[in-house]
């Protein structure tokens, strides 16, 4: 599967912005997908998750309650919408997709990945 992230920018503190995945390749509904960033002299961490089905998500504390994951597997998207965004949010958002569920926050169990998108917040 082909990923390719968009929706970065730069946004003020306290504001909203909405990432997109499209996918290509296998069927998109055999995935589960992720989104992981990375800030700058930082390693990359999970930030959400979400089931094939989209029935179960998955979300790092440091995000409950401002991201909502969510995917439409007829057009083959993810989606992460971003509220109340914090500087220390500012990172690269990428998106990747694995077969199982399992250990999800593991970068390492995911074979895909987008190229990322920057996400700037100023405060």
């Amino acid at each position: 599967v082909q990923l390719q992230a968009s929706g970065g920018g730069l946004v003020q503190a306290g504001g909203s912005l909405r990432l997109s995945c499209a996918a290509s390749g296998r069927t998109f509904s055999s995935y589960f997908m992720g989104w992981f960033r990375q800030a700058p002299g930082k390693e990359r961490e999970f930030v959400a998750g979400i089931s094939w089905s989209g029935g179960s998500t998955y979300y790092s504390d440091f995000v409950k309650g401002r991201f909502s994951v969510s995917r439409d597997n007829a057009k083959n998207t993810v989606s992460l919408q971003m509220n109340s965004l914090k500087p220390e949010d500012t990172a690269v958002y990428y998106c990747a997709a694995r077969d199982r569920y399992d250990s999800y926050h593991r970068e390492d169990r995911y074979p895909y990945w987008g190229q990322g998108t920057l996400v700037t917040v100023s405060s």
